[in-house]
């Protein structure tokens, strides 16, 4: 069974995911909530940000892992998130941000046929002691 998967990107956001990969390597993103733009997306350097147990694993898209602090993650657990990006400048640090771009969330409710096929989601300490989505 396909499970429904938490979040995605839009063919946009992975073209700006790829400039950044090819400048710095592995990336992840993160999304807090709190102060400077914390309500959207941040690209880091894979590991440049620590995850924990308020941070929790979503999934991964264009090949990055995408993490949301678990307070954050309590309102927005019945939306599917599209990681997309526009132009403007952001007030984070971001990766994107010198790029004159900002990655920003869309989001919809799951449907109810949706929710009953969830992908798991994990807290930041699970995920760094499970191989197989820690790569």
């Amino acid at each position: 069974m396909v499970k429904t998967p938490r979040v995605l990107v839009t063919t946009a956001a992975e073209a700006t995911i790829d400039l950044l990969r090819d400048e710095n390597g592995p990336l992840m993103f993160h999304q807090s909530g709190g102060c400077c733009d914390g309500s959207s997306p941040m690209c880091f350097t894979k590991g440049e940000f620590r995850v924990g147990t308020n941070d929790v694993w979503l999934g991964q898209i264009h090949g990055c892992d995408f993490f949301m602090s678990a307070s954050q993650f309590e309102y927005w657990q019945h939306t599917q998130l599209t990681v997309d990006v526009v132009k403007g400048r952001g007030a984070s640090f971001s990766l994107e941000i010198p790029l004159g771009v900002r990655f920003l969330i869309r989001s919809r409710i799951f449907t109810e046929e949706e929710s009953k096929q969830m992908a798991p989601v994990y807290d930041g300490e699970e995920y760094l002691t499970r191989p197989e989505l820690a790569g």
